[in-house]
């Protein structure tokens, strides 16, 4: 019921991981980032436990591999979980249950990982990563771009409702994390959501580190 891509920028560092699915709110089960460390993604029928514990292994600065190994001995149904971890070099391991549902794919491509299940057609996890490795943009927006090439793609095969972006930095916490939980065209919302947020995105983390370096809000009541 869920595509979903992550990937790491060398040139800056950033995380992220950018995800659809029919379900409702996926981003809030399915997507964990550690800053600077790596990233999981949990899904199929999902356990979000596996997210924080994967989580946790890279921030220690555990492999892909090894992450991977230790959730699926951790988890007591791993027949039914799809994980995919992307660590601190950008190197990428995948695990697709036998129980995995309808057709479901994973693919591992250049400081990027992929899945989805459900899916139209398994070529849509390799569209993915194709557009991901193709698009210079910054983190996001090469995310973005490959849950676009998903959809085009086939996507699922049902419609999708929900839809989530998230990139950390180096703030202990996500300099980007957008989330439409209903909507009949979520990542056409989502884009809208990254572009009205974009401008303003520096000025957030500015205003944790320099308050008195921020700029106005520009809203009734703000005099600065």
């Amino acid at each position: 019921m869920t595509f979903s891509v992550a990937g790491f920028c060398r040139e800056t560092g950033q995380f992220g991981t950018a995800i659809s699915s029919s379900s409702i709110c996926v981003a809030s089960r399915c997507s964990f980032v550690a800053p600077g460390k790596g990233v999981v993604l949990t899904q199929n029928v999902t356990n979000p436990a596996l997210g924080q514990l994967g989580v946790q292994l890279l921030e220690k600065g555990q492999g892909a591999d090894d992450v991977l190994t230790q959730l699926c001995e951790h988890e007591e149904f791993p027949e039914w979980r799809q994980l995919q971890v992307l660590d601190g070099k950008g190197e990428s391991a995948v695990h697709s249950g036998e129980e995995t549902l309808g057709i479901y794919a994973t693919h591992q491509g250049k400081d990027c990982v992929a899945g989805g299940n459900m899916l139209a057609d398994k070529a849509v996890i390799r569209a993915m990563v194709e557009a991901f490795e193709a698009h210079e943009g910054e983190l996001a927006e090469r995310l973005l771009a490959a849950m676009d090439a998903g959809l085009a793609a086939g996507g699922e095969m049902g419609p999708v409702y929900s839809a989530g972006l998230k990139v950390t930095d180096q703030a202990s916490w996500p300099v980007v994390d957008l989330r439409v939980d209903w909507h009949i065209s979520p990542l056409s919302e989502l884009r809208m959501v990254w572009e009205n947020y974009l401008p303003q995105r520096d000025a957030y983390v500015l205003r944790a580190s320099r308050p008195d370096q921020s700029p106005s809000y520009g809203v009734p009541g703000d005099e600065r």
